[in-house]
């Protein structure tokens, strides 16, 4: 009954395993081509690669949307279409998540259109924990947009990283409800309880 156990838990644990490791693989941030890159967006055709930093949190880390902390962020934008720089790119930076654009009252940071001829556009703002929009323009092309989330639980991650740990519970549960069925370890505890 035990090798039947082990035969029968072998594959589930391998399954568990890559279910586990396969999405987070997936889901990293290094590594992976500018095409899949979750920082990449388009203006116009065009691609625009976002980081943010935080050197006085944490010196070397590099964050796209989701923001660890307040306070001073360093924020970059590279102009990956060399297309893109000679012409004039800004950049808004608005408090909450709302259709209009024009809410002067909510930017927290704007930096006006100009050419980067290092493909570079970068500046710096303050951010208060929530969510923010920045919308990344070049003249004559549709503009593009990220939502940064500073200092927020992301509970779609937070989800995908039970998903593993629960599902490992599950295989164990089933395998413990299988051997404790099994007539040779009964009569095991049996014997253990008469000692």
């Amino acid at each position: 009954m035990i090798k039947y156990a082990i035969r029968i838990s072998l594959p589930l644990l391998t399954l568990v395993l890559v279910t586990v490791i396969g999405p987070t693989a997936a889901i990293a941030h290094g590594n992976v081509s500018m095409e899949e890159d979750i920082c990449v967006r388009k203006i116009g055709g065009n691609m625009v690669h976002f980081s943010a930093y935080q050197p006085q949190i944490e010196p070397k880390a590099q964050y796209c949307t989701e923001i660890p902390d307040v306070g001073d962020t360093f924020l970059v934008v590279d102009l990956v279409d060399p297309s893109l720089r000679t012409m004039p790119v800004g950049v808004k930076i608005i408090q909450g998540v709302n259709e209009n654009e024009q809410d002067e009252a909510k930017t927290v940071a704007y930096w006006k259109p100009v050419s980067h001829p290092d493909g570079i556009v970068r500046g710096e703002a303050t951010l208060e924990k929530g969510l923010y929009k920045l919308i990344i323009t070049a003249e004559g092309l549709s503009p593009s947009t990220y939502l940064l989330r500073v200092q927020q639980a992301d509970y779609s991650k937070l989800g995908r990283a039970a998903l593993g740990p629960l599902a490992l519970l599950l295989v164990l549960g089933v395998v413990g409800y299988e051997l404790s069925k099994s007539i040779r370890v009964r009569g095991w505890f049996v014997s253990r309880r008469r000692s």
